[in-house]
């Protein structure tokens, strides 16, 4: 179904009161598709220092900000999922404080790896949204710390080696994250004092469970056994020849990092 540019308020208008009648949000990669058009990287300093087509963060913000306002009109539940500009996180800071009923996410790589790896020119450091700068690096960081981003996410997406070789605006977009989840929360949160154990804890089981609607996250009596059991200590370097996964197009190979999942309990069943 085409639809009139001058109806898309109208239409997510609608698409929010129905989700406030089931109580559930309406989550929203927000992109203006106009403004992102043919870009390899963030707009930026690096963008133009490697002659690449930059996506510039207001693509990102301006939806934010619609979608956020489009909320505040109509009382819905809005998510708003991985998060990656400076600007994206204060708009949601400042709609939160009005009570406005967001919620919202960012990418394990959004606050650990910079525009800067593009300097490489390896396809595993592009992505969508990009890898930003290191003010908004710092941005992800305080809003997980000051509540504004409720959840931790992987974004994962996996894409065949061949298809990652390609040149870097033919490559496609994504990286793979749950194996390197645990590792790269404990090294860009944990080891910094950036969030405590029980905080990132919340941020990757009850708060994405709230999110959602599903009574998981918890090991309350009578909830689902589904458990994963973490070694915080271990110490290992990233491999992603050794993941399970069938893809390796990971942002983090050769990193020495600490921490990995040792058990998964799935239904009381281990895995």
């Amino acid at each position: 179904m085409m639809v009139h540019r001058s109806s898309v308020p109208r239409l997510c208008a609608a698409r929010s009161n129905n989700c406030l009648m089931f109580d559930k949000p309406v989550m929203n990669h927000c992109e203006d598709l106009e403004l992102t058009k043919g870009g390899v990287m963030h707009e930026g300093f690096e963008s133009m220092r490697l002659g690449l087509r930059g996506l510039p963060a207001a693509a990102e913000e301006i939806m934010v900000y619609r979608d956020l306002a489009l909320a505040e009109l109509t009382g819905g539940r809005l998510h708003v999922l991985h998060v990656s500009s400076a600007g994206s996180v204060e708009l949601i800071r400042q709609a939160r404080k009005r009570g406005v009923n967001v919620t919202a996410e960012v990418c394990t790589h959004h606050f650990t790896l910079t525009d800067e790896c593009l300097r490489s020119f390896d396809s595993n450091f592009k992505m969508y949204p990009p890898l930003r700068t290191r003010d908004d690096v710092q941005a992800m960081i305080e809003g997980l710390k000051d509540g504004t981003i409720d959840a931790i996410v992987t974004d994962h997406a996996p894409h065949a080696p061949e298809k990652k070789m390609r040149e870097l605006d033919q490559a496609p977009n994504g990286v793979i994250g749950l194996e390197t989840l645990l590792p790269i929360c404990i090294h860009s949160l944990i080891e910094p004092g950036h969030l405590t154990w029980p905080q990132l804890i919340e941020k990757l089981t009850i708060n994405p469970a709230r999110i959602l609607g599903i009574d998981r996250g918890t090991l309350k009596p009578g909830a689902d056994a589904d458990v994963t059991i973490i070694d915080p200590n271990v110490e290992w370097t990233i491999d992603p020849e050794k993941f399970r996964s069938k893809s390796r197009n990971c942002p983090f190979a050769n990193w020495k990092v600490r921490g990995r999942a040792d058990t998964v309990i799935v239904g009381g069943v281990i895995r």
